[in-house]
Order: structure tokens, then C-alpha cells, then sequence
């Protein structure tokens, strides 16, 4: 079986360092921790109630977070290169998961056990300013979302979504960003025609 190495992963490591300055050493022990792997379009990488022990640094390809809502798939955010998914309820709390996380394209990801993340977290001090840099970064998001939900008209709320995500409004379902946006496709579709 192939090791994976830094080199293997350029896109992941880009991006992770463009949050953090991990250093070659904390690379090398994270990459002998991954496991490559390939996912098709529509493939639940996490699922609510149940507890998978690993988390997967995307490579190439792209997923969405969502909950159910009577009923309703609720969309919460988007992951592409170079970023990780996990169940946030299994990695800090040890609980199943209370969310979903599919692959809305093929995906290529790196995989890694929970356990070895928390290990890398607990031992390698520039892996945890990583993860608490890009955990402060999704507050930040969550909370720019919910306030936009809350005071932006639609269009406004489109229009700084696709400034802050270009790729996701590019690459993603429309369904998935009216979703995320709360409001309808219909909506969205003339929103985007009348920019257009």
C-alpha cells in the first residue's frame, strides 16, 4: 500500500497553510495518518446518528453539510479543495453525528482517523492552532450567515454569498445554495437572471 506523503497532497497543504504556518514535521506525521480515497457524486461521508472515526481533507471534488427539517434538507455549508469535513460532534464531543456531510461531486480525499486527529491536536501545537484557525473562520461564517439570513433582502444575501464563495455558486446545485441562503430555487433562479 502506497504511503502518502506531502507531495501527495499539494492542494490540501496549500490550504492549510495559507491558515496556518504548519511546519514540514507536523506534515509528514499528519500525511503517514491519511489513507487515500475516492468518493462518488452523492456519497455520505457523515450521516446523522452514527459515528464513523474519520474525518477527509478533500483533494479535489466537492461536499455539502445539511440537517433535515421536517423533512426538508436544510443546507449548512459547503467544502472544497483543500478543505476537511467531519462530524464536529464525534471529533470535540465523542457523540454521534447530528448532521450530514455528502460528496456533491466525485470527491478525491485524504482520510484520517478521528483518533489520530485528536492525537496530532493534543501533540503538535502548530496542527492545533490550524484547526482552531479554521474552526474561529466557520464561526465567523456561521455567524456572518445567520445575520445575513436575518437583516439582508434575498438578492443581497446572494450577492455576498457569491462573493465570499465564487466556486460553490459556480459549481453547486442551485437547490443547495437556495437552501443555504433560505429561500426557494424560483427565487434564486430570477435573482440570477436579473444579475445576470
Amino acid at each position: 500500500m502506497h504511503t502518502v506523503t506531502p507531495t501527495d497532497i499539494p492542494t490540501i497543504l496549500k490550504t492549510m497553510r495559507s491558515a496556518w504556518p504548519v511546519g514540514d514535521e507536523s506534515v509528514s506525521e499528519l500525511a503517514r495518518c491519511l489513507s487515500p480515497c475516492r468518493f462518488p457524486k452523492r456519497h455520505r461521508l457523515v450521516e446523522e446518528g452514527r459515528a464513523y472515526g474519520k474525518a477527509y481533507f478533500i483533494e479535489r471534488g466537492m461536499t455539502r453539510s445539511y440537517w433535515f427539517v421536517d423533512g426538508e434538507e436544510i443546507t449548512t455549508s459547503f467544502s472544497t479543495e483543500g478543505g476537511i469535513v467531519f462530524s464536529m460532534d464525534e471529533l470535540y464531543y465523542n457523540k454521534v453525528s447530528e448532521e450530514y456531510v455528502e460528496t456533491i461531486e466525485p470527491v478525491e480525499a485524504f482520510a484520517i482517523s478521528i483518533e489520530d486527529l485528536r492525537r496530532l491536536f493534543a501533540t503538535r501545537l502548530d496542527l492545533a492552532n490550524w484547526g482552531r484557525v479554521i474552526h474561529q473562520n466557520e464561526y465567523r461564517r456561521l455567524h456572518r450567515s445567520h445575520k445575513n439570513r436575518l437583516t439582508l433582502p434575498a438578492k443581497e444575501r446572494y450577492e455576498a454569498f457569491k462573493a465570499e464563495f465564487p466556486e460553490v455558486c459556480r459549481r453547486a446545485q442551485l437547490g443547495y445554495i437556495a437552501s443555504y441562503l433560505g429561500i426557494t430555487q424560483s427565487t434564486l433562479s430570477r435573482i440570477r437572471n436579473s444579475i445576470i
